[in-house]
């Protein structure tokens, strides 16, 4: 609708520069440049590299988000950018350009959460969140539970990675394996050929004993690597579908089976999962399988929006303005450990001299 706020959003926590523009809960754009071809030899993101790339690219991808979208950079109703928690570096030039741009068009500035918009990204695909939704986020840095009772204040962790995060696990087998980087489409797309019950590999932190809602995969990665080597040292074929099948059966049975596990725990009948490993293909459906028969809904939006995306910060950047939540000041800095229950970066007292140079050095 017309009258829902118009906000373009920035996000640049990692490897790739993502600008979106949603109006209330449509998305109008979603440009993306990123550079993870540059970081593929090194086999993980390299972050002087990711913050050089998003210099390069900030400017151009903004002008082709409002290209697509079809508006000026003048109609937004506000600017949108991911404060943190992500590469120092990569934030704070996410951070400088949404000032500038902000500054330069008299508009409201928020700095947000990017695990929360993780969250608030499904509203693009299937409407407003119910409260409370329980969120499973697997990314590359991050796999948690999240009790999301109000997207723009209240998030409540239940559990996180206390070592190895899913999609880091992805990345490091795959790296066993040979399947190059990112390892999570590789993993993904060779699991289908083989077999997931041939291998028993450890399920980490799923006894009686250990804490409900934390997860470990590093017991898991370094179970795999062990196996995969003796295979090797014995002159022996590795089966690489099967390990990937099997490795992927391991980390999917544990995130989907204490996402419900949550859900049940604490009332709640709607579950989220979001973050990149989202995009894959069993996890999905075991997730499905899972939530239908503990009668619980689940939302998981497209591949595209699941990984690092502009569209995620512009959605949180829209509810904001919507809910008239307060925007941050101009003294905004990048956060890498920004806490989750930190939604939003709030406005602080700031001079207007001391704007007006915060401003004038984000615009170089």
């Amino acid at each position: 609708m017309a009258d829902e706020p118009l906000v373009l959003g920035i996000e640049t926590s990692c490897d790739e520069t993502g600008v979106g523009i949603v109006r209330g809960t449509t998305l109008l754009a979603d440009a993306v440049a990123s550079s993870v071809n540059d970081h593929a030899r090194f086999g993980g993101v390299v972050p002087e590299i990711a913050s050089r790339a998003h210099l390069e690219e900030m400017v151009p991808t903004i002008q082709r988000a409002l290209d697509t979208a079809g508006i000026k950079a003048s109609d937004l109703d506000g600017i949108a950018v991911t404060a943190g928690p992500g590469l120092a570096g990569a934030l704070l030039v996410g951070v400088s350009a949404a000032k500038a741009y902000a500054w330069a068009l008299d508009k409201p500035l928020y700095g947000v959460n990017h695990l929360a918009s993780h969250i608030c990204v499904d509203q693009l695909e299937h409407g407003r969140l119910p409260e409370p939704t329980m969120a499973l986020l697997v990314s590359g840095g991050h796999s948690s539970l999240l009790l999301s009772a109000d997207i723009t204040t209240d998030i409540r962790p239940l559990g996180a990675t206390i070592d190895d995060a899913a999609g880091e696990a992805f990345d490091k087998v795959a790296r066993v394996l040979g399947l190059g980087f990112p390892g999570g489409p590789a993993v993904d797309r060779l699991a289908r050929e083989g077999d997931r019950k041939s291998i028993a590999f450890p399920r980490g932190l799923s006894s009686a004993k250990d804490p409900a809602y934390d997860f470990s995969f590093s017991g898991l990665k370094t179970a795999v690597a062990r196996w995969v080597e003796a295979k090797r040292r014995a002159g022996e074929e590795v089966p690489v579908a099967d390990v990937a099948a099997s490795f992927q059966e391991a980390v999917t049975d544990v995130l989907t089976r204490k996402a419900v596990k949550a859900c049940k725990e604490n009332g709640v009948e709607h579950l989220m999962i979001g973050g990149g490993v989202a995009a894959n293909s069993r996890l999905r459906e075991m997730a499905q399988q899972r939530c239908d028969k503990a009668g619980i809904v689940l939302r998981v939006p497209r591949p595209g929006l699941c990984t690092d995306n502009g569209a995620m910060v512009a959605a949180l950047g829209s509810e904001m303005v919507w809910r008239n939540r307060a925007p941050s000041s101009f003294d905004l800095s990048a956060d890498s450990s920004l806490p989750v229950t930190e939604v939003s970066v709030p406005a602080a007292t700031i001079e207007h001299g001391d704007l007006h140079a915060a401003a004038h050095l984000a615009l170089g």
